[in-house]
């Protein structure tokens, strides 16, 4: 079959994109122990990061807490199992929601202004520049700011873990007159550490797939300006698909894999 024809063919052009992708992610971890490192851009893209996500992220996580403490306050006490309230709240929030809402502000907030970073830089045509010097791009300015996105991503991971465990103890303690001690003793004979390192692994593979995808889009824009708007919307909608389902595919091995802690 002719090159042109196959190109038509439906879902040949995704099926590309998903190829460049997958190489520009390939591309950053084999660049990773090069050196020069850039630490200088390192530093100024974490702290950017950092100030971008930290007070939506504690902000989101407080009500997301909240919301889940008294769905399942409520849950429980129909069923007579108000014991086990603090730990079904902490360990969705520890292992599910913790690493889901740090990668969806880094995506969209800090993902969003590196995609359109590198996609003003690509139409002002400063990645030729670069290549034609010789300088990699993917070294000199995607892998420092991968590794800052999956930096921030652990850290705010931890803070929305402690965050939303906090929110969900005082939401259910002071408004549906949970008990303190049964909330916190719960928690403790069935959370394990395992829970916790599961949730900062998916923050750092979060952060890793928000700053390549985030990269990518910004490398290939297209229209000019008006492209890298769309260029930026694109990675964001990207992000999150990916986000869930690689969210979905971590949870099912893990549950599989990890026994659960018993009382």
């Amino acid at each position: 079959m002719p090159p042109s024809r196959v190109s038509a063919l439906p879902g040949v052009a995704a099926l590309r994109q998903v190829g460049l992708l997958t190489t520009l992610a390939w591309q950053v971890l084999r660049a990773l122990p090069r050196r020069p490192f850039q630490w200088r851009e390192f530093i100024q893209q974490s702290w950017f990061f950092a100030s971008v996500t930290i007070l939506p992220t504690a902000l989101v996580a407080i009500p997301f807490g909240a919301v889940i403490a008294l769905q399942l306050g409520s849950l429980t006490a129909q069923i007579g199992a108000q014991s086990f309230t603090g730990a079904a709240s902490a360990l969705a929030i520890v292992q599910q929601a913790s690493p889901l809402i740090t990668a969806l502000l880094v995506a969209g907030a800090g993902g969003s202004a590196m995609c359109a970073d590198i996609g003003a830089r690509t139409i002002r045509e400063e990645i030729d520049a670069l290549e034609v010097l010789g300088i990699s791009p993917v070294q000199r300015l995607i892998v420092p700011r991968v590794l800052a996105a999956m930096l921030i991503s652990v850290l705010l991971n931890g803070l929305v873990s402690v965050v939303g465990v906090m929110g969900g103890y005082f939401f259910n303690v002071v408004m549906q007159g949970g008990t303190p001690g049964a909330y916190l003793a719960s928690f403790n004979a069935l959370a394990q550490l395992p829970d916790l390192l599961v949730s900062e692994f998916k923050a750092l593979l979060y952060g890793f797939v928000a700053g390549v995808v985030a990269a990518f889009r910004g490398l290939n824009p297209r229209g000019g300006p008006k492209g890298v708007g769309d260029a930026v919307n694109q990675a964001v909608v990207i992000t999150f698909l990916l986000l869930f389902l690689i969210n979905l595919v971590i949870t099912g091995i893990y549950l599989q894999i990890v026994p659960s802690k018993g009382l």
